[in-house]
């Protein structure tokens, strides 16, 4: 009897020893995902150690980016094929898509296609303004 109760009252545990405490999942965030944790945000990400680039998100799935020391670009993202594509808009027809993990120590992304891809990771992050170098200072 003190098993079956046992059993019983652990039940409800067995969901949460699925996987290991911080463990992290192989799938891509939707775009509903993406949109939650970026909207409103400015994130930094790095490369092999060091700074890369710079990405502001803003509502209606609209972006600004810029390399690192760079001028800054718009643009916006969309959803395709479970990847996230950001068009920009001096580059309208050539979509650059990701595949986008949320870690414990932020987002990760992997360039779509590229076997030799290290990915991008999430470094810095903060509410803005985006820091534009030249005329268009700040979004």
């Amino acid at each position: 009897m003190k098993t079956v109760t046992l059993t019983i009252a652990l039940l409800p545990l067995t969901g949460l020893l699925a996987l290991p405490l911080g463990a992290e999942t192989a799938i891509g965030l939707t775009a509903r995902q993406f949109e939650d944790y970026t909207t409103g945000k400015v994130l930094t990400y790095g490369f092999a150690g060091a700074a890369y680039g710079i990405e502001q998100y803003l509502p209606g799935r609209k972006v600004v980016w810029a390399f690192v020391g760079g001028e800054c670009r718009t643009g916006s993202w969309y959803e395709a094929d479970k990847l996230i594509c950001f068009v920009y808009d001096d580059r309208p027809d050539d979509p650059q898509c990701w595949s986008f993990f949320l870690r414990s120590t932020g987002l990760q992304a992997h360039f779509a296609g590229d076997p030799e891809d290290q990915g991008l990771i999430e470094v810095e992050q903060s509410s803005g303004p985006m820091p534009c170098a030249g005329p268009d200072l700040g979004v």
